[in-house]
């Protein structure tokens, strides 16, 4: 019997782990395959805000989780002694037609109003020149640019690894690689694997990404034709280039130009609802490339060192779906989000952990919690 079973060797679920840990929980995290081998594993690692208009509820969850990120991140790598490669850079938004420069003074002052705790003030620049020549190039901005500088990166493997171990040096989480889970029984408390094997739970997080829509799916009482969420392909790239680390992600019409550690530059990505070969790379990412090139031409010439592609779950809300379950008292959900987890993924978890002890999230926006999510689907079901 354990205190806690999290299904997913994720961001999600390693922060879940993590948070589990400080609450003192037996905790076992089991993944099917390996740790980051699903959409988290990828090469990005934007971490990027809402606009600063029209400010509400989820802007300011999302504002506050992407500062309290960096403490975090910090206090893992004196834990672990290693590093997440993360980086407050900042971000560059080219303003291609002129008319568009009207609208970022318009939240220029936003931010201003928006973009502050306590004595950290973020902005929103509107600015004519890019901080390095060619990134990007002048073509690309009729109406100037802007640079915000509450937008940060970090490496997504690096930051696995860096979870991971912190979590090996726990005496209350254990991990299991290789593990798949083929049925929650959420009234019995326990967990059936595909070996045979059965685990006990005082309570079960799911945080396996797209799989744990098909888990959900499997344990509602209703034949219903719309799924507690699906699967949004991305690719991505990484080529290498000597292009100073330092520098802003430049942000442009879907296309992220994020620059890492020791020479390396991820290009991402694309989101595409239908597919045919999840892990597949085709023209959609050859495409992405040549836009990079046409708005960084420093990038022209770099070689490609590695393409990706993967699966990142969409709750059937859109919305991060985070909670207990509404039917089953046991049960949690910590998925969805897919373009935002990496800045949420510690915040959320934090939330679930907090209501596995009892204790209600009162800043967690409601188009969140996983009941919200149910509600929604059961309502369009008639």
């Amino acid at each position: 019997m354990t205190d806690l079973l999290i299904v997913g060797g994720g961001i999600m679920g390693l922060w879940a782990a993590v948070m589990a840990d400080r609450a003192g929980l037996k905790t076992v995290l089991v993944e099917r395959d390996r740790i980051g081998a699903g959409a988290s594993g990828g090469v990005l690692g934007a971490l990027m805000p809402h606009m600063p208009d029209r400010w509400n509820a989820k802007k300011q969850f999302q504002f506050d989780a992407l500062l309290s990120i960096e403490m975090e991140i910090a206090n893992l790598e004196a834990q672990t002694g290693l590093s997440a490669g993360y980086r407050r850079s900042g971000r560059l938004i080219p303003l291609p037609k002129p008319h568009l420069r009207t609208i970022a003074l318009r939240h220029e002052q936003d931010a201003l109003v928006n973009w502050k705790q306590k004595d950290r003030q973020f902005f929103w620049h509107v600015q004519d020149s890019a901080p390095a020549a060619g990134w990007p190039q002048s073509d690309a901005m009729a109406g100037g640019l802007v640079f915000d500088t509450l937008a940060a990166r970090v490496d997504p493997r690096r930051f696995l690894d860096l979870l991971t171990a912190a979590l090996r040096q726990s005496p209350h989480v254990h991990i299991e690689e290789g593990q798949a889970v083929a049925a929650i029984d959420p009234v019995a408390g326990h967990a059936t694997f595909a070996d045979g094997r059965v685990l006990s739970f005082g309570a079960c997080i799911l945080a396996a990404g797209v799989e744990t829509f098909r888990h959900l799916d499997a344990l509602e009482p209703l034949s219903l034709s719309v799924p507690t969420g699906a699967a949004v392909k991305g690719q991505a790239a990484v080529l290498k280039a000597e292009v100073d680390p330092a520098l802003p992600v430049i942000f442009m019409d879907g296309l992220y130009v994020v620059p890492h550690d020791n020479g390396l530059v991820a290009i991402g990505s694309t989101s595409e609802n239908s597919f045919a070969d999840p892990l597949s790379n085709d023209h959609l990412l050859d495409d992405l490339l040549a836009r990079a090139r046409a708005v960084v031409p420093q990038l022209e010439n770099a070689p490609v060192v590695e393409r990706w592609a993967g699966l990142r779950p969409k709750a059937v809300g859109r919305d991060p779906m985070v909670g207990r379950h509404p039917d089953h008292a046991r049960l949690y959900a910590l998925t969805g989000g897919f373009k935002i987890s990496f800045g949420l993924a510690h915040r959320l978890a934090a939330s679930v952990i907090s209501e596995i002890a009892g204790q209600a999230d009162e800043v967690l926006p409601d188009s969140f919690r996983c009941a919200s999510h149910f509600s929604q689907l059961r309502g369009s079901t008639g």
